[in-house]
């Protein structure tokens, strides 16, 4: 049967198929398969009658039983081609469509549906206007078929080739790659004129949609061949290298940092950072410069001691052994160490503390550290803060800058390699500061109890905890250390060793170190203590023993020298008779018993970095019109002294017999011996006001006292400090009888008992009470004015006594 056979709107029953995600339109051919019981018994009518069948597509494919509801209205009049029965029972059909149909009525009949269809056909005259249109439409189909990946273009063209505008457009719409709901309401529009201009619509949209993804298809593929080519590079290389006998660093490098973050133990927030930054070190190319920072910021990580604590030691009796075998003296600092033994075996978690050893140079401050870790059984580090003034080198570079690094604090806790070492800040108080910050400032979180358990570190930018550090630090003097700073330490002060000390430190610490330092045998070389006592007392003075370890040294390289040239036999006991041939001459004078008492000059002691020292203060007078002179290179508060020092003798002229007038009839000079140190301090105001009372009394002072104390304008002695340091310089140096404020007493405590037994301590609370002991006799109050003698008063300096001192 032709088309021919029906006419536009007549009526025909024809058995129906309902169709799955298939739209059939007229002018074209399409396969399919049937497979529902239904649809098979209305394909065997079709074939047993005039192969006439009427095609529909079903609103949704998911419905297996359709009712008239589920199918829509229009569909298509096809001729059946060709049938093929399959094995499984299913026919594959090939048809044609010929005519739109409108489904008027559903019934069912002998097993399947026949419907009655209303034949829908519409022709169109061709204008230019149209023809324009189906050129335009053939044009944007040629372009769709060029950028569709599916569609032959050939094949496709040659389908196209007609002039009949209604078959153009069924034929593109058939063809075109689009949704069942957009070829539905193509099959629906039934001018050909609407047909077209949908279908030129449709075509532009999809037309812009392929070439986008042709442009992502090719962007994909040039990846995807610059990854294959990189990866076929890749195995390449690892094959040569194999080849070679060598292993590749980058393969297994990602895999092994996640391991190594896995096992490290860090906190959240320092794990998340290192995940972070491995996730970015990924996609990096292993040869630039970002990969190298991201790598050495993770070694960084992984390297410090988040979870590494050393096992502590926690036998007290064990720790005082090794302290006194290291240490001879310092008991007190013995002490405190043991205490913090104490409470670290009866606390779990304690803070850490945080000591401060202060002292002169020589007295063992740091070695004294190393013995606290080798005592408790922790990690020893020493951090030199002596000359830093960058706040970078405590808490790190930020590592935006070239060259970045962790800050001094995290490398040495790397350097430890656990949680809980012995910190040594050495020389904390010689930092400095400049424009890069100040140090000193920087140090006050790293210790301080309540915040260094979140200390951050520049570089690491991730909070480190500190607070299971022991810190100590040390320092020379305390006056240069911030308040701040030193309020948040516990000051230890080592204020310097006694002879008896000294001679002990010499016998079981120095010499066995140095005999052993220059190959010499401890059984055959031998220092008498007699001899060691010379050495302290005429080649040394000092509140340390660093330069008694120097001379004994030097005695031990002549030794070594005789050694080599007479034999291996030889041997030495050493007697003091001989040190001057191996020290040469003495370069201090031996200890005097007594001083003969001078006019106008007075024994002082005062403080200096390097321990205690005497200080001899010289008074003498001239014509003039009462002009103070002050020499000796003395520091404001030492000038002030001086001042306050004339004040109060002129305010107490006529009680202590003095011309009321001296002031405007002579110049006053006060000088301290070694004019090249520097000296100040507020001890020196009794002995100025000594000397001065001296010169113009002509009462001697007495030689063989020292003094130490600030006076006030009323005549008040004021307490000083380094009490200990200054008895030490007075028991040295002979002098016996020592004048000290009254408030001082409590001082004393800190006086060795063998020092105390052989000094004689005069506790003063006014300047009349210092008078009474420092001059050889009592000032006699004027009866009346009497004519002050005009020639200087005052003899000539004992020989020896202008000693090299500071103050």
């Amino acid at each position: 049967m032709t088309q021919a056979t029906f006419k536009n709107d007549s009526l025909e029953t024809l058995p129906m198929v309902p169709l799955r995600d298939v739209v059939v339109f007229p002018h074209t051919m399409i396969p399919f398969v049937v497979g529902r019981r239904t649809s098979l018994l209305a394909v065997e009518h079709a074939l047993s009658q005039n192969k006439k069948i009427f095609l529909s597509t079903q609103k949704d494919a998911k419905i297996d039983n359709p009712s008239a509801d589920d199918i829509n209205a229009i569909g298509t009049i096809a001729n059946i081609i060709q049938s093929l029965k399959l094995p499984n029972g299913n026919i594959k059909l090939l048809v044609e469509g010929n005519f739109r149909g409108r489904v008027l009525e559903l019934h069912e009949q002998e097993g399947c549906s026949f419907a009655l269809v209303k034949v829908i056909e519409r022709k169109t005259q061709v204008t230019p206007d149209l023809e324009k249109e189906m050129q335009k439409a053939v044009s944007l189909f040629e372009k769709y078929v060029k950028l569709s990946p599916n569609l032959p273009y050939e094949t496709m063209i040659s389908t196209i080739r007609v002039t009949e505008p209604g078959r153009l457009t069924d034929t593109i719409s058939a063809h075109l790659q689009v949704g069942i709901e957009e070829k539905q309401r193509l099959l629906e529009t039934f001018e050909p004129k609407d047909r077209l201009e949908a279908i030129v619509e449709i075509l532009d949209n999809e037309i812009e949609k392929l070439r986008v993804d042709r442009k992502i298809h090719h962007r994909v593929k040039k990846q995807m061949e610059k990854a294959q080519k990189e990866y076929y590079l890749s195995e390449k290389m690892k094959a040569i290298q194999q080849e070679l006998g060598r292993k590749d660093d980058r393969v297994n490098e990602v895999e092994e940092l996640k391991q190594k973050i896995e096992e490290a133990r860090m906190p959240k927030e320092a794990k998340e950072k290192a995940l972070q930054e491995l996730k970015r070190l990924e996609v990096m190319p292993p040869i630039s410069a970002e990969a190298t920072v991201s790598r050495n910021y993770l070694e960084w990580l992984l390297a410090v001691p988040w979870s590494k604590k050393s096992k502590e030691n926690r036998d007290i009796t064990r720790a005082e052994k090794i302290l006194n075998e290291d240490h001879y003296g310092l008991e007190k600092i013995k002490e405190r160490i043991v205490e913090f033994l104490a409470v670290r075996s009866l606390v779990k978690n304690p803070k850490g503390s945080i000591l401060c050893l202060a002292g002169p140079p020589g007295v063992g401050k740091t070695s004294l550290a190393q013995s606290i870790a080798k005592a408790t059984g922790r990690k020893f580090v020493r951090l030199s803060l002596g000359g830093v003034r960058d706040e970078a080198e405590i808490r790190g570079h930020r590592r935006t800058y070239i060259g970045a690094f962790p800050g001094q604090i995290i490398q040495l806790m790397k350097k430890a390699g656990a949680r809980n070492p012995v910190f040594l800040l050495d020389e904390v108080d010689k930092m400095s500061m400049d424009f890069r910050g100040d140090p000193s400032a920087a140090l006050l979180e790293v210790l301080d109890p309540e915040q260094n358990a979140t200390f951050v570190d520049h570089y690491l930018d991730t909070e480190f905890d500190l607070s299971q550090v022991m810190f100590i630090a040390t320092a020379n003097v305390l006056h240069t250390v911030p308040p701040a700073l030193k309020d948040r330490m516990e000051v230890l002060r080592l204020a310097g060793y006694t002879l008896s000390e000294k001679i002990n430190i010499a016998q079981r610490f120095l010499i066995p170190k140095q005999l052993k330092t220059h190959g010499l045998d401890p059984d055959k070389i031998t220092f008498e203590d007699l001899t060691v006592r010379d050495i302290i007392e005429k080649y040394t003075r000092e509140a340390g023993v660093r330069n008694l370890e120097r001379e004994v040294a030097s005695i031990c390289r002549k030794i070594a020298r005789r050694v080599v040239k007479e034999g291996p036999g030889f041997t030495l006991s050493l007697p003091p008779a001989v040190l001057s041939d191996y020290l040469g001459v003495p370069k201090f004078r031996a200890k005097e018993t007594e001083k003969k008492n001078e006019i106008g000059v007075a024994v002082g002691l005062a403080w200096t970095e390097i321990g205690g020292e005497i200080l001899t203060i010289e008074a003498t007078q001239m014509k003039g019109k009462g002009k103070l002179t002050l020499t000796g290179k003395l520091g404001d508060v030492m000038q002030e002294s001086a001042h306050a020092a004339l004040s109060y003798v002129r305010g107490r002229a006529q009680d202590l017999g003095v011309d009321e007038d001296f002031h405007r009839k002579f110049d006053i000079h006060i000088h301290i011996p070694e004019g090249a140190i520097p000296k100040d301090g507020p001890s020196a105001g009794i002995t100025m006001t000594t000397a001065l009372v001296s010169l113009l009394t002509r009462i001697p002072a007495r030689g063989d006292v020292a003094m130490t104390g600030e006076i006030t304008l009323r005549g008040k002695v004021l307490p000083i400090g380094g009490l200990k340091e200054k008895v030490l310089a007075a028991h040295r140096f002979g002098i016996r009888t020592i004048i000290i404020p009254r408030d001082n007493e409590k001082d004393l405590a800190d006086v060795p008992p063998e020092v105390q037994s052989e000094l004689d301590f005069k506790l003063v609370d006014t300047m009349d009470d210092v008078l009474k002991i420092a001059l050889a006799r009592q000032p006699a109050p004027a009866t009346g004015k009497e004519e002050f003698q005009e020639k200087a008063i005052g003899q000539a300096p004992e020989e020896g006594s202008d000693r090299p001192m500071a103050h």
